[in-house]
């Protein structure tokens, strides 16, 4: 290892967003006789294939990798629809200690991000512990021999000593509920399962939802068809997108100058970090940012809208920047200003066989409708049964909205972690960040697990009931509680999915595991 690769692990080792250290008492235990833990991961997304990558490390090689899919990748192997690419910087969206100097753009696109993880699949030999195409039916624990035993939608039974779920927020594709829906008799699919041998050429094609996906594929849709309908319920605050194409020189430097890839990610990093204090409830910054774009959105864009029809309240949001998810583009106002689009504010009254009916009375005529609604966020890891000690169902303990210790762990569950769990998600950062944190922790558990011979480990109520309050009460303080409809929060109003502070305050707890919070039970012994 040279001297720059040297100083970039030291310095990488002691920073938020670095290498974590190689310790290696996992393998020393292993070598003594404990035996090496059974450990099922469901899904093969982010998180899935870098907690695979992180046992391997370790020394733990006893563990099975699930997914439903044919492929891995998670979302970025469902969403293929056009224009799919990351909000988030490339440089940010890739694995600490597996970064990837070769991104073509700042924001990568979908079929580049989907290659960069066969890559890490490939390169670090997880593809031998792979089941694609296994959908696990129902986890359940069994309070004897303390072990959980899965069982697939094909009926077989998989046995594990810990389970980690890497299911993720944003899997389950979600169809409004409109009257009609199964009436049309045209071609319609969400934007996730893309119907890629469907022609749009000269159609009539609808779009349902104007959230991330359809900012992104819209403008493609509407190049390509020969007329396209926005059905949009509420305005979203849509920023520029600070795109750019690396040069060569650029992808050179950051390929053979290590020192100036780190630095640039932790730039990016830091410059990202800071836009959390824009998302403070009846914050100065949130104010003076949605003056700001109100008055960029009156100049350049509502007077050209409002001369072919759009109104003003069909582009501009009257809700706290932030509030819902802050989208980016630069060709979103420009597709919506086309002559061959149409903006629809009226609530569709029903869907009938050849368009959608809205409530002012007007047919729209249609040849495909794309729904652009997002996903069931809010349901974790549903529809996967999930039974705890005592026979407790997950279901019955999230009955007043999902919770868990730091995202990850819940009371009742033991030897069960989540990753990309309730309020794990961002507003402001990436989602990797976060991700690589919580396998530090689930790790650091798994270590003591194997090196202190215990049989299982959960949270304590009290811990968790602890954690969950004063991360309610920082939620309560951010902009996602203003009067607005978001993914982020459950039907009751309950905020169940974003982590209200900075990132660098989630990194601070996930650093080292709280014993005290947790029960141990050691082999043969009770809890302690």
């Amino acid at each position: 290892m040279g001297v720059a690769d040297r100083l970039v692990q030291h310095l990488a080792e002691r920073v938020p967003w670095g290498l974590d250290g190689e310790r290696t008492d996992i393998s020393e235990a292993l070598s003594a006789g404990v035996p090496s833990p059974r450990v099922l991961i469901v899904g093969a997304g982010l998180g899935g294939i870098r907690m695979a990558m992180r046992l391997r490390q370790a020394g733990i090689v006893t563990f099975t990798i699930v997914d439903k899919a044919d492929g891995i990748g998670g979302v970025w192997r469902d969403n293929t629809y056009p224009g799919a690419a990351c909000d988030v910087p490339s440089h940010l969206y890739s694995f600490s200690f597996r970064t990837e100097p070769g991104w073509s753009r700042r924001f990568a696109p979908q079929d580049e991000i989907l290659a960069y993880l066969e890559r890490c699949v490939a390169d670090h030999g997880l593809t031998p512990h792979l089941r694609l195409g296994t959908e696990v039916a129902e986890l359940t624990w069994d309070d004897d021999d303390e072990r959980w035993s899965a069982r697939t939608t094909d009926g077989e039974v998989l046995e594990a000593e810990v389970v980690v779920c890497a299911l993720g927020q944003l899997n389950r594709p979600r169809l409004p509920d409109v009257p009609g829906r199964d009436d049309f008799a045209g071609t319609a699919f969400h934007s996730a399962r893309w119907d890629h041998g469907h022609r749009l050429d000269g159609e009539r094609v609808g779009v349902i939802g104007t959230g991330a996906s359809a900012i992104q594929f819209v403008p493609p849709v509407a190049a390509a068809a020969g007329h396209t309908t926005v059905f949009q319920r509420t305005p979203a605050w849509v920023l520029p997108k600070r795109d750019t194409v690396y040069t060569r020189r650029q992808r050179w430097a950051f390929a053979h100058l290590p020192l100036v890839e780190r630095a640039y990610r932790w730039w990016t990093y830091w410059s990202f970090e800071g836009r959390f204090t824009v998302l403070r409830r009846a914050g100065r910054l949130e104010a003076l940012g949605r003056a700001r774009f109100t008055e960029a959105l009156d100049e350049a864009v509502v007077p050209a809208a409002t001369a072919k029809g759009v109104p003003r309240h069909a582009l501009v949001p009257d809700e706290p920047l932030g509030c819902k998810r802050l989208l980016q583009s630069n060709d979103w106002y420009p597709a919506l200003l086309r002559d061959d689009v149409d903006v629809v504010t009226a609530p569709i009254e029903r869907i009938v066989a050849d368009g959608v009916v809205t409530a002012d009375g007007v047919h729209h005529r249609l040849d495909t409708l794309i729904y652009g609604t997002g996903f069931a966020a809010t349901d974790f890891l549903a529809p996967m049964r999930v039974v705890g000690r005592k026979g407790v169902e997950l279901d019955e303990a999230w009955r007043d909205g999902a919770r868990a210790y730091l995202g990850m762990a819940v009371a009742g569950f033991p030897n069960l972690f989540l990753l990309y769990g309730p309020n794990t998600n961002l507003g402001h950062n990436s989602i990797v960040f976060m991700l690589e944190a919580q396998i530090h922790w689930i790790l650091e558990v798994v270590r003591d697990l194997v090196a202190s011979n215990l049989t299982s480990v959960e949270v304590r109520p009290e811990a968790q009931d602890r954690d969950d309050a004063e991360v309610q009460a920082a939620a309560a303080g951010t902009v996602w509680a203003g009067d607005c409809r978001s993914w982020y929060k459950d039907a009751s109003g309950r905020i169940t999915n974003n982590w209200p502070h900075f990132t660098v305050e989630y990194w601070r707890r996930t650093r080292r595991v709280r014993r005290a919070d947790l029960r141990r039970r050691a082999r043969g012994v009770g809890s302690g």
